[in-house]
């Protein structure tokens, strides 16, 4: 078994409905409760033999399931108990309220026989006249609300509300009736007092039903429960403690928080206290005896979950984390808990994306994706989906990508639906053809050749996609009408020294030439690094190296590299559509370089295993360092802090030679060079 979970493009299949990359989450929770159901059938042979011999085998299942095991009888019992025996309740606290307000009012608690009063003692059947009359009013007007039929989980804050509703309307309306009646049968001021102390009683003894199922579930989880020291002690690391708390299947037992917050060190939730900040990790371990960490916050920095990691490792803790919010469905759970994957060690930070200029983009619009099998495209067919556009036309000349694809989005694996194309882009006349089909609004040009050691071997074959397959969809687009052009290129392009590098920024020059040349619509490319964990990504090479028992291979000790996650990219890719000018290169903010040999001792870390790293040295085509920006480009910010903008000189098709005209790879890469070099100036296009 891998050491990560390398989640590519094959995710899990989820409902109907639901945002295509959340399902992830939703498919992990069914099966943890399909897992624990079948647990729970294990545990009920009572029930299987208490059925009578020659019972069908559908009947037989049914009364066996039938049979509640403690456990299952202890999770229903989280709701509220039965409207009869709340209502009782609540009918003995309003008495004791009245009364309590009556004797505060009259300065005794003494009763007396009567109904009315007679200024000496609070008379008992009018007490209980009033009290009637209350718990009328009060049962009615929680049945409007639903109070008692589960509406709101008994004991918890959504409640109060409803419950000080209900008990203020039912004592103005004993306090009108008490005053239109001829004597008086309790003081007049007794039910607004009584108020104020039913809802005290009628919530403590809520809260208490409350402990005491939380008390009893706990008794009821499994013996192997495992102690987690929870790190962020926010919303989400509170809901994950609730949630490791009260399910009787959790095999969690929250035992403390870690928070770099000043202001969460005296915090104390669901019995676990803060007990320091992140650098306290081995000190917390020792107070809390905890033997997992958790790793529970929306944002956390590269350099915190790597120092984690290390010294987790070093402890001898098992980790896991809290999946992105984006992939949870219906708020947070100890089901949605996993390993730390590879795309966890750059950390998390906030991507804020318009969603509402996004969706104005593809909502209702017949949107093309090309290289859709891939890992960037297939992201962003997921992602374009949830927009609602009137077709989603995804392109690619690897079946096999088309068809796995398909099942992450719908579960299907129809590969004969219209909107599914198997193309290759080098055919210009079958990119006419598809364009000419689906006359698509919005194309995204992901399809491409990217391997950089392998293109320096093959640069005929990066001419051939990287060049003319994307003079062929530029083409098909500005003859169909495209609005929108968006070419996915690479940070390589920015100061190409390789064959990839080369190619792309040529690809740019074209993109940036439509511009110029088509009666309208936008043409953009976008500029961005490595995408971690993706297919052909090193994060693969490293862990498969480790997985042999080593060594690990990096180039050069100082060698750096820009890395986004999938989804981070696919995010930005889409927001940069929107913001960009016909013409221009958007660059995404990728962050900080990561050494490559750091991101080796954090995988290796993570293994708990004993791996060496060797250095192989620098290959042909390859940089120590990559850079966003070439010397000489102007770039401007976008109205997105992560996105900048930086001017193409566009590059005529006429100046590319003919592929007839090139038959050996020295003429290739001659001739990329030598269209690469004019572009050295670039003017100011889109501005």
């Amino acid at each position: 078994m891998s050491i990560f979970s390398l989640r590519d493009d094959s995710r899990p299949v989820g409902g109907a409905g639901k945002a295509p990359w959340r399902r992830a989450a939703a498919a992990r929770a069914r099966t943890v409760r399909s897992a624990a159901a079948r647990k729970e059938l294990a545990t009920l042979p009572d029930a299987a033999s208490a059925v009578p011999e020659g019972t069908a085998p559908v009947a037989a299942a049914r009364q066996a399931s039938a049979v509640p095991s403690p456990q299952v009888a202890a999770w229903t019992r989280e709701l509220p108990p039965a409207t009869l025996s709340l209502a009782v309740v609540d009918a003995v606290v309003w008495f004791v309220g009245l009364w309590i307000a009556a004797g505060l009012r009259l300065e005794t608690p003494a009763l007396s026989a009567g109904v009315t009063l007679d200024g000496r003692a609070t008379p008992f059947f009018g007490l209980l006249l009033c009290a009637g009359i209350a718990v009328l009013a009060y049962t009615a007007l929680a049945r409007t609300l639903r109070l008692h039929q589960g509406r709101h989980l008994i004991g918890s804050f959504d409640e109060i509300m409803p419950l000080g509703v209900v008990v203020a309307a039912a004592a103005c309306i004993v306090t009108v009736l008490n005053a239109l009646s001829p004597d008086r049968i309790i003081p007049m001021t007794a039910p607004l007092i009584a108020a104020p102390i039913v809802l005290v009683l009628a919530g403590t003894v809520r809260c208490a039903v409350r402990l005491a199922i939380l008390r009893e579930t706990r008794h009821l989880q499994a013996d192997a429960t495992s102690r987690a020291l929870i790190v962020g002690a926010g919303e989400v690391g509170r809901a994950l403690a609730d949630s490791m708390r009260r399910d009787p299947s959790s095999v969690w037992e929250p035992v403390a928080f870690l928070d770099d917050d000043p202001r969460k060190r005296h915090l104390r939730h669901a019995g676990a206290p803060v007990l320091g900040t992140t650098a306290q990790l081995a000190e917390a371990v020792q107070r809390s005896s905890a033997d997992v960490l958790v790793i529970a916050t929306p944002f956390i920095s590269a350099d915190t979950i790597g120092a984690l990691t290390a010294e987790a490792a070093e402890i001898g803790l098992t980790m896991k984390i809290v999946p992105p919010l984006g992939e949870m469905i219906g708020g947070v759970r100890h089901t949605d808990l996993r390993e730390i994957q590879p795309q966890d060690l750059l950390g998390r930070r906030p991507v804020a994306t318009d969603l509402t200029t996004i969706s104005g983009m593809l909502a209702g619009k017949t949107v093309l994706v090309t290289g859709a099998g891939g890992s960037i495209g297939s992201e962003l067919c997921r992602q374009i989906a949830t927009f609602g556009p009137s077709e989603l036309v995804m392109l690619d000349r690897d079946e096999s990508a088309l068809h796995a694809l398909l099942l992450t989005m719908d579960g299907t694996a129809d590969l004969g639906n219209d909107n599914m194309v198997l193309a290759d882009i080098r055919d210009a006349e079958r990119m006419d053809r598809i364009f000419e089909t689906h006359r698509p609004d919005v194309v995204f040009h992901a399809a491409a050749l990217k391997h950089v050691n392998m293109l320096e071997k093959a640069p005929d074959e990066a001419f051939k996609t990287n060049v003319l397959g994307t003079r062929n969809v530029l083409d098909a687009a500005e003859r169909y009408g495209v609005e929108r052009f968006v070419n996915i290129s690479t940070d390589k392009a920015a100061d190409p020294h390789n064959v990839l590098g080369l190619s792309k920024r040529v690809a740019e020059g074209l993109t940036a030439q439509k511009s110029l040349t088509a009666e309208g619509g936008s043409w953009v490319s976008v500029r961005f690094g490595n995408v971690l964990a993706t297919r052909g990504s090193v994060v693969h090479t490293f862990i498969a190296q480790i997985e042999r028992g080593g060594p690990v291979t990096v180039t050069d000790p100082d060698v750096t590299r820009y890395f986004m996650t999938v989804s981070e990219a696919v995010q930005l890719v889409l927001q940069a559509a929107v913001v960009g000018s016909s013409g221009q290169a958007l660059v995404l903010d990728m962050g900080e370089p990561v050494p490559i040999a750091h991101l080796a001792r954090q995988l290796i870390e993570a293994s708990g295993r004993d791996v060496e790293i060797v250095y192989s040295g620098l290959r042909p085509g390859e940089k120590l360092h990559e850079v966003l920006f070439a010397d000489g480009e102007n770039h401007q910010p976008t109205s997105h802090p992560l996105i900048s903008g930086v001017p193409v000189a566009p590059v005529d098709m006429q100046d590319v030679p003919n592929q007839g005209d090139l038959h050996h790879a020295s003429q290739f890469m001659a001739t990329m060079w030598s269209v690469c070099g004019s572009m050295s100036a670039p003017v100011a296009v889109g501005f």
